[in-house]
């Protein structure tokens, strides 16, 4: 299992890497496919993965990716209003084969995945670009990684939540703490290449920092909606590691939060 999960994840970092780098429409296009794969895998954790609302916030996610394409940023509340209408004429036209939580679970799809998942794109093409971008995956899976390994050397006390009992207080301020290393560290060497921001190491570990803990709020709230329905894991499309929505639950929350502390630090 670890050799499984070890090979597949160095294949996703290098595959995100690449497409990260490319930018552009490849990268729109990529977080399109990802953000239809991960509303179905939430989608299915409530047997609705096949139904006519489920249809609904697919064809969101194509028109909002295709809006981002054309940036028509000022046509998105608009949008997001007129698929919430669509989707309550749904809901009334087939009543009383859904119930308002069912559909409340496809509304809450779109932008629990889509929307959130979007600002990976949109900070990769912010002021900072390619810079920037990377914070998002220092903030998720680098301070994923320094939680793990202070948690397994050092964690005694257990989180009050009952979500993830192996997670340690010690690990969770170990992956603060990492992140917001990596990031003090990764703003310091790149310091001449990173534009608009005025002390990029201080502006980088302070994200780092920030971003770890909405990434382990990102991690527990995808936990709790598994619990809830009784699933071990979103989906098997990664080896070792489960569904889309397993590898990306904290990237889903720290793609907005690094969007928006970019652009004000």
């Amino acid at each position: 299992m670890f050799v499984k999960r070890l090979i597949s994840g160095v294949i996703l970092l290098a595959v995100m890497i690449a497409l990260v780098a490319a930018g552009g429409n490849v990268l729109l296009a990529a977080i399109g496919i990802i953000s239809i794969i991960g509303q179905f895998e939430l989608y299915r954790a409530v047997k609705l993965e096949k139904s006519l609302p489920a249809m609904v916030g697919y064809a969101a996610t194509i028109g909002y990716g295709i809006m981002l394409y054309f940036g028509l940023y000022d046509w998105l509340m608009i949008a997001s209003m007129i698929y919430l209408v669509v989707l309550m004429a749904v809901y009334v036209i087939t009543w009383p084969k859904y119930v308002t939580e069912q559909i409340s679970m496809i509304f809450l799809g779109f932008f629990y995945v889509t929307v959130m998942l979007s600002f990976v794109y949109q900070v990769r093409i912010s002021r900072t670009g390619l810079m920037a971008v990377w914070l998002i995956f220092i903030a998720a899976w680098g301070s994923d990684t320094c939680a793990y390994c202070v948690g397994v050397l050092f964690g005694k006390h257990k989180l009050p939540s009952k979500l993830s009992p192996k997670k340690s207080i010690e690990g969770c301020i170990g992956g603060v703490a990492g992140a917001a290393l990596i990031g003090l560290i990764y703003g310091a060497v790149f310091n001449e290449r990173i534009t608009g921001v005025a002390n990029p190491a201080v502006a980088f570990a302070i994200i780092g920092g920030v971003g770890s803990v909405i990434a382990q709020i990102g991690d527990l709230a995808a936990s709790a909606v598994k619990r809830n329905h009784d699933i071990k894991d979103y989906g098997t499309l990664i080896p070792g590691h489960g569904g889309i929505l397993d590898r990306f639950d904290s990237i889903i929350f720290t793609a907005p939060m690094v969007y928006f502390l970019v652009h004000i630090l």
